[in-house]
C-alpha cells in the first residue's frame, strides 16, 4: 500500500497576503503533496490575485497548486490542476482547459460516480465527508470502508475529506486513503500548521 501523503485545503475565506505566512509555514512542517485554494462566492479578480500570491510559495515546495472549481482560471493563472465537483464544471471541462494538468472530482458516498470519474480519466476521487467539518455544510457522510473498497477495485488515487483531523485521521490512513485533505485540522491546530504538518506526516508514515 502507498503511503499516504498530505493534500492542504485552504480556509474558505482568507485574505492572501495575510494568509501568505501560515501557508509557507505549513509547506515547511514536511511533506506536503498539494494546496487546494478553494475560495467561495469572491470575484474572479480576487481568486486571481489570491492565486497569484500564494502559488508561488507552493510551487516552490514542490506541491501541486490545485484551484477548486475554475478549470478556465487553473489554465489562465498557471495552475498545476483543478479540482471539480458534482455541481461544478464537468469533468471534460477541466480537461480540456488543462490538457496536461492534474483535475480532481468530488465523488462524495459513491462509488459509481467515483468509477464513472476514474474511468474518463480523473487524476484522483474525492470521498467525504468523513466528519462533521465547519468548513463547509457537507452533501453527505460517509464512512471509511469506501477507501477500502475503492483502493481495492483500482489504482486511481483517492482523496479523504471532510473534518480530518490528527485525533481521527488514523482510520483513514488505514482504510487506505491514498490523500487526506485536511483544512482547519492545520490551521486551527494549537501548536500552529507548521507543527499540525509535521506531526500528521509522523501519523501517515
Amino acid at each position: 500500500m502507498s503511503e499516504t501523503r498530505l493534500y492542504l485545503i485552504s480556509p474558505p475565506r482568507l485574505s492572501a497576503a495575510n494568509f501568505l505566512g501560515p501557508l509557507t509555514e505549513a509547506l515547511a512542517g514536511g511533506d506536503v503533496a498539494s494546496f487546494q485554494l478553494r475560495l467561495k462566492n469572491v470575484s474572479d479578480d480576487e481568486i486571481r490575485r489570491a492565486v497569484d500570491t500564494l502559488r508561488p510559495a507552493v510551487q516552490a515546495q514542490g506541491a501541486a497548486f490545485i484551484l477548486n472549481d475554475r478549470p478556465d482560471l487553473a489554465a489562465e493563472l498557471g495552475c498545476d490542476g483543478v479540482h471539480v465537483g458534482q455541481e461544478d464544471a464537468s469533468y471534460a471541462e477541466a480537461r480540456k482547459a488543462l490538457p496536461d494538468g492534474i483535475v480532481g472530482v468530488t465523488c462524495h458516498d459513491s462509488l459509481h460516480l467515483a468509477m464513472e470519474a476514474g474511468e474518463a480519466g480523473a487524476d484522483y476521487v474525492a470521498f467525504g465527508a468523513f466528519f462533521p467539518t465547519t468548513t463547509k455544510e457537507p452533501k453527505t457522510r460517509t464512512e471509511p470502508e469506501i477507501l477500502r473498497a475503492w483502493s481495492m477495485a483500482t489504482v486511481v488515487p483517492c482523496v479523504a475529506i471532510g473534518g480530518i483531523t490528527l485525533d481521527n485521521a488514523a482510520v483513514l490512513i488505514d482504510a487506505g486513503a491514498d490523500f487526506l485533505a485536511v483544512s482547519a485540522g492545520v490551521w486551527d491546530h494549537a501548536d500552529g500548521p507548521r507543527a499540525a504538518v509535521r506531526a500528521f506526516n509522523t501519523l501517515m508514515r
